[in-house]
């Protein structure tokens, strides 16, 4: 008779059996201070005017670094001759310039720039030397730094269209 070979039985991998975690209860926190109530986390944040809102102009340009006053200094002037009537004010943080309700231009001042913000659709500013920036259709800005060449003949008929602009 032939012989039978069995085959040997495949070994068991050896199984995990599931652990309980211990489960522990959640314990409240005292409150630091039980007199406050939380806001509730849906309530919007109610912000007041900014504390500079309407302030002199004065106290933003004394407050600029020396390279910066070197362009912005000239600026101001060029604003003044363009629209005499114009009232300033300090509006977000940076001086608003205005003939009557409508605004005619503003000064930004960062760290490595300024920016002359000319309000006014698209096409209200000739620019053939593609010195302005933006695309908004609100205005356009002119981003100057301290090595720039500072384009006088442009700023100037900028500021024109824009008084003309502004007086309506």
């Amino acid at each position: 008779m032939p012989r039978v070979v069995k085959a040997k039985p495949k070994a068991k991998k050896p199984t995990k059996k599931p652990t309980k975690k211990p489960t522990k209860k959640p314990t409240k926190k005292p409150a630091k201070n039980p007199a406050k109530k939380p806001a509730p986390a849906s309530a919007p944040k109610r912000f007041g005017p900014r504390k500079d809102l309407g302030a002199p102009v004065d106290g933003f340009f004394n407050r600029q670094p020396p390279q910066l006053r070197a362009s912005l200094d000239p600026l101001r002037a060029m604003i003044g001759e363009a629209a005499p009537e114009a009232t300033a004010t300090i509006k977000w943080g940076m001086p608003f310039y205005s003939v009557g309700a409508n605004t005619l231009c503003a000064l930004a001042a960062f760290k490595a720039h300024i920016n002359l913000i000319l309000p006014g659709p698209p096409g209200t500013y000739a620019d053939p030397d593609g010195l302005l920036e933006g695309d908004g259709k609100t205005g356009k800005h002119l981003k100057l730094r301290p090595t720039d060449a500072f384009p006088r003949a442009a700023i100037r008929g900028w500021l024109r269209t824009a008084t003309a602009r502004a007086r309506g």
